[in-house]
């Protein structure tokens, strides 16, 4: 029996580099399947993606309420909500409209990181809590850069025996 995984393009690897996470990003019968490199489980990226705007949204509510931070607040619920909201969407498309979507989530990953980034660099809260938050979302978002940007670059290569 012939893997459907070699009929669609093979499988991708790569090491997250913060934590050593291996995972493995392949399409199987036409759809994507992110595992773990050990195999224990399968990643439910809608779910993850979920629980990142989630948990962003209730971060930024901890924002101080200045002007200043309008902008900061304003993109970044943007950018951290929008990749789950076009992975959804992906799911229920043709291949065509999968791969258009799915070429947004990885800028909206990375304009994320930018925004968790800056508020990193301005240091709003010495608090051992907030500063903790903020170094797992700085940490997941980076996770998922790198997941889309796997997931990415699978789209745009050629379907190996496509007819």
């Amino acid at each position: 029996m012939q893997d459907d995984r070699n009929k669609e393009g093979g499988s991708q690897k790569y090491k997250e580099d913060s934590n050593g996470v291996n995972y493995e990003v392949y399409f199987e019968s036409k759809k994507l399947i992110i595992k773990e490199k050990s195999g224990k489980y399968v990643v439910n990226l809608a779910e993850r993606l979920l629980n990142f705007a989630v948990d962003i949204l209730k971060f930024l509510m901890k924002l101080p309420n200045r002007k200043e931070f309008d902008v900061i607040r304003y993109q970044l619920s943007k950018s951290g909500t929008s990749m789950g909201a076009n992975y959804e969407e992906s799911q229920a498309a043709s291949y065509a409209e999968f791969k258009q979507r799915i070429q947004i989530c990885p800028r909206e990953s990375k304009e994320s990181l930018f925004w968790l980034r800056v508020i990193e660099r301005l240091q709003i809260s010495q608090e051992a809590e907030y500063r903790k938050e903020l170094a797992r979302l700085l940490r997941e978002a980076r996770e998922i850069k790198l997941i889309f940007a796997s997931i990415s670059n699978k789209v745009r290569q050629p379907l190996l025996n496509s007819p």
